[in-house]
């Protein structure tokens, strides 16, 4: 991009607008829950442990929430940068500056979980010389919400340099 982006105004790419989605399905497998929650410290055996996860009121093991929570800021981190090879020929830098998560039902071993973000306003900013989007996610086992997100991002057009 050779326009100066501090005089300028840039098109606002495509996959920014109001109403734009992105998704992913994906399984949550017993093993894949339980290394998760190794990786990352969590010693919770509601994740690892499956005698112990019966014995608990949810009956099973169950992922951890920043499992979940995670999956949800790498899909939205996939989706809203673009390097300069993108296909779309649109070369994007993205910041993320903000999530915030409600977890509202467990995901258990083994369920097959949808995962969304919709974006729900864009805003150019000047002095950051890139757009400021939110978006609404959340994810879901058929019709039970497991999780419910909101993200600010900061996307920004890659500046030439000299």
């Amino acid at each position: 991009m050779s326009a100066d982006l501090s005089t300028s105004l840039p098109a606002t790419p495509a996959l920014l607008a109001v109403g734009e989605r992105c998704s992913k399905t994906m399984r949550f497998s017993g093993e894949a829950i339980a290394e998760f929650a190794r990786l990352t410290g969590d010693a919770n055996p509601l994740h690892s442990d499956p005698l112990a996860a019966a014995r608990s009121r949810h009956g099973r093991l169950i992922a951890a929430g920043q499992h979940t929570t995670s999956q949800l800021i790498g899909l939205a981190a996939t989706h809203f940068s673009r390097g300069h090879g993108a296909a779309d020929g649109e070369a994007l830098e993205l910041l993320c500056l903000n999530f915030n998560f409600a977890l509202k039902h467990p995901v258990f071993a083994d369920d097959v979980a949808e995962l969304g973000w919709c974006v729900s306003s864009v805003e150019w900013s000047a002095r950051l010389r890139g757009w400021l989007v939110q978006a609404d996610g959340d994810v879901h086992v058929g019709e039970r919400v497991c999780v419910v997100a909101r993200t600010t991002l900061l996307v920004k057009p890659f500046e030439d340099t000299p």
